[in-house]
């Protein structure tokens, strides 16, 4: 199937599927995969997304094609590998909470090469979105990142990038200059307070951003938790304080956030309120269990948003130097 063009966001990296052990013992099936979470959230907001990766030939590579299907998501990018397993994490609960194992050394998607790229379909994006994770998995990867950046920033298309830093997958040492060099060429670069104080040594939002925006990113965003997030451009800065909900699951929050942004960026919407409506998004994706099941559709987030956009009315304006 050939890809059709203008997606809004063209998402790279790898998915898993999900084994979630339940108190009775048994395994509920799931999905993840920080990439694929943006582009689903997007989607679910009315974007057009994409996803480009590999997976295996197996029955978890056909729940996850099936699972972009139902979401809208084209996969005209996903290539089958006959070859090896498509990547797999189990979910435990404990004392202190969750515990992620990963089976995916030597995933289909780890395998990924700049040659499976399809110019096309990654020149046709309004965003490209790639993430730390994304370059971890392995050198090949690394490289498929490096070109798919290249070929976006050379059709004009927008870059997306989060740090996305996972010290299982690699050192802050061996993560810092590919991260760094990714965040060159970043319209849209996401962190966290969390990744940059393993990273970079950093914990205060604006040292972080004005690190960023040094190294090229034309906007930053560093996620802050309960406390909301903090973005800076050239121009200036603002802090949007965190919404308030009764939150039982802030697993891939920070990717409902980043495909909320980039679903109003494509839409036009100025930077200031699509921060502020991505936001809402990532308040409401904490309701819910799990990565994906909880990411919310456009009439909820609509709401969230106008309810909070009163609240900081009655708060007085949280915005500065812009």
């Amino acid at each position: 199937m050939s890809p059709t063009p203008g997606f809004d966001v063209v998402s790279l990296g790898e998915p898993l599927y999900e084994l979630n052990r339940q108190p009775d013992g048994r395994y509920l099936a799931g999905f993840g995969g920080d990439t694929l979470n943006v582009a689903i959230a997007a989607a679910r907001l009315g974007s057009r997304a994409a996803y480009v990766t590999r997976l295996g030939a197996d029955i978890f590579a056909d729940e996850l094609r099936g699972l972009m299907a139902r979401e809208g998501i084209d996969a005209s990018g996903v290539i089958r590998d006959a070859e090896a397993p498509t990547g797999l994490y189990f979910v435990t609960h404990g004392p202190e909470g969750h515990v992620f194992t990963y089976r995916r050394k030597g995933s289909a998607a780890s395998l990924m090469t700049p040659g499976d790229l399809t110019p096309d379909l990654i020149a046709g994006a309004r965003f490209l979105h790639v993430s730390g994770i994304s370059q971890a998995i392995s050198a090949t990867a690394a490289a498929t990142v490096t070109a798919a950046i290249a070929m976006a920033r050379g059709a004009g298309a927008g870059i997306s990038f989060d740090t996305n830093f996972r010290p299982r997958l690699w050192t802050a040492a061996q993560a810092l200059p590919a991260i760094e060099e990714a965040s060159r060429h970043a319209d849209i670069l996401k962190t966290s307070q969390e990744d940059c104080a393993a990273l970079l040594g950093l914990s205060d939002p604006q040292d972080i951003a004005r690190h960023f925006l040094v190294l090229g990113a034309r906007a930053v965003v560093v996620t802050l938790g309960r406390e909301g997030v903090f973005m800076a451009t050239p121009e200036g800065s603002m802090h949007v304080p965190g919404i308030s909900v009764a939150a039982v699951d802030a697993t891939g929050a920070g990717d409902a956030f980043t495909g909320a942004l980039l679903s109003e960026r494509a839409r036009g919407r100025p930077l200031a309120e699509a921060v502020r409506f991505a936001n809402a998004a990532a308040a409401l994706s904490t309701l819910g269990y799990g990565a994906i099941a909880p990411l919310p559709v456009r009439a909820a987030v609509d709401a969230a948003f106008r309810a909070s956009a009163l609240v900081d009315l009655d708060q007085g304006p949280a915005a500065a130097g812009r």
